[in-house]
């Protein structure tokens, strides 16, 4: 099985998307977005705020309640060069809650644009944070291909690197907008219900959701819990033309998820519906996670790491899905723990079988990326049919576009 999916080519899921289809801007209000709704093979079209309609009885709806960062930091050199510094996840402390309590300085794992006019020494840049003025300084350590350290201080201390983030730095939207960050953007580029600091990317598919829907779905007996996946912006990345997908390396991501939703999900007598493709890696991880305590009960945290390729071999795939999630349960309650905190870099692609997910809300995504071919996977190979309906019927597409209810059992 793991041949066969290392295999695949990232050509055969390409499709034209002409410019104009990208929605540039969200709707407003943003659950006035259209939904496509694909049950069991059928088609149909409704409005996000109808979604609570559309589904299935006793469904556990598990949100990412992640918060964009504005991870953008431009710094002008003398020469007049402009150096922006793109902070992905922090490198020292490396636990983002108390990388964003730093009063006095932090290092990051960082992309920098402009490089090359950047060789050596430190950027300054001022900055005004409750009236008082703050420099902040930034020096690159060590750099390892594409991914540099970069370490920050400011003077005089005090303040924290969330705050300094707050008044120095963009919010990230998409490169394929096309657009610079506007002011809107601080609201529409975050969901309501956003709260754990750490993504340089939104998981969008949460973008459609309102306080009133949220109502409509606790008034209507569906569950709700949350996970915490930070997106980067690996995220962004296209599987390279031609390749094949063992070319293509997943970048990791971090997840935390309280143990009371662990043992929510567990119970659950109705399917999961994850909302979007963060969603769906984080609770699929879980399960990968069971399997790992299952085989070493004193696994150390840095253990529980999911490989790309691990959910392909046939020996990772043998222990039912509440097994595993009990050796989780298991493991925090041995060390006293209220949340199971672990990384992955799990693909998803044609192949693969879900253990967790039973439903995916999740907008149209990009040609030729890993979020298409986990789109491929859950609905066995009938994306082509999806996207094109979504085509012809005026979807809008990608971050502020429209969204789908995916229920392919």
């Amino acid at each position: 099985m793991t041949i066969k999916t290392q295999q695949l080519r990232i050509e055969a899921y390409d499709y034209p998307l002409p410019d104009e289809r990208i929605a540039k801007h969200p709707l407003s209000p943003r659950d006035e977005s259209k939904l496509l709704i694909y049950r069991t093979g059928e088609i149909a079209e409704s409005r996000f705020n109808q979604i609570a309609r559309h589904l299935p009885a006793g469904a556990l709806l598990v949100f990412n309640n992640t918060r964009v960062i504005q991870a953008r930091l431009l710094f002008r050199k003398e020469t007049g060069a402009c150096i922006e510094i793109f902070c992905l996840e922090p490198d020292e402390p490396r636990d983002y809650a108390l990388a964003f309590e730093q009063t006095a300085h932090g290092c990051w794992t960082c992309l920098i644009g402009n490089r090359k006019k950047w060789k050596e020494g430190p950027l300054y840049k001022e900055i005004t944070i409750d009236g008082q003025r703050i420099r902040l300084k930034a020096e690159r350590l060590s750099s390892a291909g594409e991914v540099h350290r970069v370490a920050f201080s400011w003077d005089p201390p005090g303040c924290t690197f969330a705050d300094v983030l707050e008044g120095a730095g963009v919010l990230p939207i998409p490169p394929y907008l096309h657009r610079e960050t506007e002011a809107a953007d601080l609201e529409t580029y975050q969901t309501v219900y956003s709260r754990i600091k750490g993504s340089v990317a939104a998981p969008t598919a949460g973008l459609h959701f309102t306080p009133g829907i949220l109502e409509a779905l606790d008034a209507g007996g569906f569950g709700r819990e949350e996970v915490t996946l930070h997106v980067g912006a690996g995220t962004f990345r296209p599987v390279h033309r031609g390749a094949t997908l063992e070319e293509h390396r997943m970048h990791t991501e971090y997840i935390s998820v309280d143990r009371s939703s662990i043992d929510r999900i567990r119970r659950s007598a109705g399917p999961i519906v994850a909302v979007g493709t963060t969603s769906v890696r984080t609770l699929e991880s879980l399960y990968y996670m069971g399997v790992i305590l299952a085989g070493d009960p004193e696994a150390t945290p840095d253990r529980l790491t999911v490989s790309q390729w691990a959910p392909y071999d046939e020996a990772c795939n043998r222990i039912p899905t509440k097994e595993a999630l009990q050796h989780v349960l298991d493991y925090l309650d041995r060390h006293h723990l209220d949340r199971l905190v672990g990384a992955t870099q799990i693909m998803i692609a044609p192949g693969y079988m879900f253990k967790v997910v039973g439903g995916i809300v999740t907008n149209f995504h990009q040609p030729r990326s890993t979020l298409l071919l986990l789109i491929s996977a859950f609905v066995q190979g009938d994306w082509e049919r999806i996207y094109g309906y979504a085509l012809a019927h005026d979807f809008r597409f990608l971050s502020y576009g429209d969204s789908s209810l995916l229920l392919p059992r």
